[in-house]
């Protein structure tokens, strides 16, 4: 029987994350996984295919609709959808040998097939129509997510697709109707939109982007109006007939009342995540989980038994890539007997559409509900010299500081390359730094970043530029 310092199940970013760092500090290491290439969701289904196809729509967009004010004139263009697959395609695959490389590289052994946890211990891997059993001193679930299903509502990744499904549509839909005005919504959305569709989204709350700042959602809800999106919110969908040639959704107001009817092409459906944790024998083995399903664990990613830990997704915090890497890491180096550590309050959200939404730290809602007094710099786009050359002056960065210490809680941005320029703040917050400091920090002009610091300077009432 095979016999390791850690065996981890899963190998998306959380996984192989941490896999790498045990390895790198000595441990001998293998890990499990139950599909035909590493990576996980966001290498093979999610994060990265979905990155590909927004920027491949961007361009689309941007040939037809901005080229000719630039001075470039060019025919207008024309979709080739397979060819456009093609190049998301060509993206995982590098990614997906990236990883294998890695493994190879730290000397990670990659059993293929569904681990299932016997015990503390023991770990049994079933794959190809065979079963082993290795030994381990230490077990990591990084088993990560799943898509959430609505009750009645049969997702076939055909005509009712998830987002694995909404991925690989073999030709644009007229009329797509989206149910969740999530983060995962809206960015699939922004890819068909682009291509030629009719997007609708419905959402059960009366808000886009639940969790962000209010503000922000708001003012990024009115762009996507006007760029094509049509948004039905405190509504839901209660049900899909499939019978025709075109599918036709019941939606009814969340609160209650008449229901209409909506036909599309395709419906996505992307309520959200839930955690993964099927077949992993963790009842039989007494691993505890919440009311949510999610595996219960302790500051130090322990679960109640002894030697098996968990991290990303299947545990409680928000669904992100990053965030399972940093535990990844956190949770190797612990096991190793260092002391790993995770800021969860500097935890970056980005929405990849055009404009982008990043977020770090606290709301505005959240400062009010915990009864913290702050300060609010806010800087549009159009007062920006980088942004006004480009024409791209869509969006503004909002800075909130602490009233007494001026300490950064929280950053926002709606604009073009949001998802790049919030790192700025995120170094600043781990440092515990003042708008005050990111104010006097020099910032390279012209740029769009001189926006965060013009942000900053006006939460003491002294924007340059406006």
């Amino acid at each position: 029987m095979a016999s390791y310092d850690l065996v981890v199940i899963g190998t998306g970013p959380g996984g192989y994350v941490c896999a790498i760092r045990a390895a790198q500090l000595g441990m001998k290491v293998a890990v499990v996984e139950k599909d035909a290439t590493l990576g996980g969701t966001c290498l093979n289904v999610g994060c990265m295919p979905s990155k590909a196809l927004l920027h491949a729509s961007e361009m689309f967009e941007e040939a037809a609709h901005s080229f000719a004010k630039m001075g470039v004139s060019v025919p207008a263009p024309k979709l080739d959808l397979p060819a456009m697959m093609n190049f998301k395609q060509q993206g995982i695959d590098g990614n997906v040998k990236g990883v294998e490389f890695l493994m190879k590289k730290n000397k990670i052994d990659v059993l293929k097939g569904t681990g299932k946890i016997l015990g503390a211990g023991k770990v049994e891997v079933s794959g190809d129509g065979k079963t082993e059993t290795v030994e381990t001193k230490n077990i990591v679930i990084a088993t990560g997510s799943d898509i959430a299903r609505l009750k009645g509502i049969e997702i076939d990744e055909k005509r009712i697709v998830s987002s694995t499904g909404a991925l690989s549509l073999e030709k644009v839909p007229e009329k797509l109707l989206i149910i969740g005005a999530g983060v995962i919504g809206l960015e699939l959305g922004s890819v068909w939109r682009r291509l030629g569709a009719d997007v609708m989204v419905v959402e059960f709350l009366d808000r886009i982007l639940p969790g962000m700042d209010g503000e922000v959602a708001k003012q990024f809800q009115r762009m996507l109006e006007k760029q094509g999106f049509v948004f039905k919110l405190g509504a839901k969908v209660t049900a899909v007939d499939t019978s025709g040639k075109t599918l036709q959704a019941k939606i009814e107001p969340a609160a209650g009342g008449a229901a209409e009817t909506i036909e599309a092409d395709v419906v996505l459906v992307c309520i959200g995540r839930v955690p993964y944790t099927e077949g992993l024998g963790l009842k039989e083995a007494g691993v505890a989980l919440d009311n949510r399903g999610r595996v219960e664990i302790d500051a130090h990613f322990s679960t109640n038994v002894k030697g098996i830990y968990a991290i990303g997704d299947v545990v409680a915090g928000p669904m992100l890539a990053h965030k399972a890497e940093d535990e990844g890491v956190a949770c190797a180096e612990i096991i190793a007997g260092q002391a790993g550590h995770v800021n969860y309050d500097v935890i970056p959200g980005v929405v990849y559409t055009t404009p982008e939404v990043s977020s770090v730290g606290k709301t505005e809602e959240d400062l009010k509900q915990a009864g913290v007094a702050y300060t609010v710099g806010k800087f549009p786009f159009t007062a920006n010299g980088r942004s006004k050359v480009n024409q791209t002056t869509d969006g503004f960065v909002k800075v909130l500081a602490d009233a007494k210490t001026d300490r950064v809680l929280g950053v926002h941005i709606v604009g073009r390359e949001a998802g790049e320029m919030i790192h700025e703040a995120c170094v600043l917050m781990e440092f515990g730094g003042s708008a005050e400091d990111l104010a006097r920090t020099c910032h390279a002009h012209p740029t769009r970043s001189e926006a965060i610091k013009e942000a900053a300077l006006a939460v003491g009432k002294r924007a340059i530029h406006m």
